[in-house]
């Protein structure tokens, strides 16, 4: 053989034997990935830490309990997870130096590193109860209206909501934002107070045009609103503000108002109804029901302070077709970690996604260490995610709780399938990038072993009494 058909033989089989090891590497990747576990204890001995244990799926078997995920069942498209950015949140964010505020913007809204990566905020239409004053877009002296919204004026939102908001949005362009009312302007009302009433008929075209204006204005400040609900907590006038509006009155507000006039400005901004209670799912499906309603609307929100959360299935069932938004939860101060971490996981984080949520929002972003401001009637006892004091900030369990889902499942992730063994309620979801994402609760009063199953590998981890885990691979 010349001494060139033996080099060429020899190239050859070198490259061979190289794309050989390349196939083997890149199948062994695919077969036994690493797995990244972010744990968070109820003692708080670890607090949303990565740990440093090496887990990889492989083949061996045992006889523990196992949660079974299924990538090729998918459900619904997330579309984040996040707080109320009330405008007491917001004055107290914009009230710290520039360089500190800074700091804690990157922490929540940034991905890298152990910021937490808030994807999803809600902000309020108006005054909600927790900001300093009662006020909204078109307050007029007694006496006088404003059908036209000539005197619409986003001011009160100008001084720290807006400055912040575009702060948030030089780091996450793409986050989403909820707008929703706490009352209408008060000369709207029956009752001419910021405290309960109804909307007056004669006043619906006027509050329409309203809406409209606000995400005009918003828009003109490079602020696109994704979604807006047509009152907070529609069945609760004894707030401050606050609106009763009956199921049969927003459906008809919906119908020949609010869904014409969007529809009219050419506007995107999803229409969502109810934003209450999980124990009144015959509220959204009644509107649902109607189709000239129905056909306006994306979908219904839900709180948490009556019925269970397997109520936004039954909304589901009737309307598949429509979208779920899970809008607000508090913890009340000064907080209990353990219970807090356990109820919100299990209630929140897993429950309101399995059942066909895409998104899920804690209350308020932030408050001081005396849970101001507040209005005169609003809620006294609202611990933020943050406390904020001066430029000093205390991290409370709503910002644990949320960090364990906002961080990596990010928006457009799938939920995907996953079983549900006793004492380990869990939900999983794959990301647009193809990482599966697992968040685990030992929902026991012992530490509990266990095994992911995944395309016919395993991979064995444990949790502690009362932990969270969220697995990444």
């Amino acid at each position: 053989m010349s001494l060139l058909r033996r080099t060429l033989a020899l190239s050859l089989l070198v490259a061979s034997f190289s794309a050989c090891q390349e196939k083997d590497t890149s199948q062994s990747e695919s077969e036994s990935p690493g797995v990244a576990l972010w744990l968070t204890t109820p003692d708080q001995s670890v607090l949303f830490e990565r740990q440093d244990s090496s887990l990889e799926f492989g083949s061996s078997t045992n006889q523990q309990l196992t949660i079974e995920v299924n990538e090729n069942e998918t459900y619904q498209t997330m579309d984040g997870f996040g707080f109320s950015l009330t405008g007491g949140s917001a004055l107290l964010i914009h009230q710290m130096d520039p360089q500190n505020r800074a700091a804690l913007l990157e922490e929540l809204f940034g991905t890298e590193g152990k910021n937490i990566g808030i994807s999803y905020l809600r902000v309020s239409i108006g005054a909600s109860d927790l900001d300093p004053e009662v006020f909204s877009y078109n307050d007029l002296a007694a006496g006088e209206t404003d059908v036209n919204m000539e005197k619409f004026d986003l001011s009160p939102d100008r001084k720290y909501l807006i400055p912040v908001l575009k702060e948030i949005l030089a780091i996450n362009p793409d986050i989403k934002i909820m707008g929703s009312p706490w009352s209408p302007p008060t000369w709207m009302k029956t009752n001419n107070n910021s405290k309960g009433g109804s909307l007056k008929p004669e006043y619906y075209d006027a509050y329409a045009k309203y809406f409209m204006e606000y995400i005009q204005g918003m828009a003109a400040e490079g602020i696109t609103v994704d979604a807006i609900t047509v009152q907070n907590e529609p069945l609760h006038p004894g707030n401050n503000p606050s609106l009763l509006m009956l199921a049969e009155d927003q459906a008809i507000f919906v119908k020949n108002h609010l869904g014409p006039t969007f529809e009219a400005a050419n506007l995107e901004t999803k229409i969502v109804i109810y934003d209450h209670n999980a124990d009144r799912p015959d509220y959204p499906i009644t509107i649902l029901n109607d189709p000239e309603a129905k056909k306006y609307i994306d979908g219904a929100a839900f709180h948490l302070y009556g019925g269970t959360i397997d109520a936004l299935s039954k909304v589901h069932e009737a309307h598949p077709d429509k979208n779920l938004y899970f809008t607000e939860q508090w913890i009340g101060a000064p907080g209990d970690f353990p219970e807090n971490l356990h109820w919100h996981t299990k209630n929140l984080i897993i429950g309101a996604p399995r059942n066909w949520s895409k998104n899920v929002l804690e209350w308020n972003l932030a408050a001081d260490p005396e849970q101001n401001p507040h209005t005169p009637g609003g809620c006294t006892e609202c611990l933020g995610a943050v406390t904020v004091d001066g430029n000093s900030i205390t991290r409370n369990p709503a910002y644990y709780i949320i960090a364990h889902a906002s961080k990596f499942a990010r928006p457009g992730s799938v939920r995907i399938a996953s079983n549900m063994p006793d004492t380990l309620p869990n939900v999983a979801f794959k990301t647009p990038e193809g990482q599966l994402v697992l968040i685990v609760l030992n929902d026991s009063t012992t530490t509990q072993s266990f095994n992911i199953s995944h395309k016919g590998k395993q991979v064995a981890s444990n949790l502690p009494a009362g932990a969270v885990g969220t697995y990444v691979w």
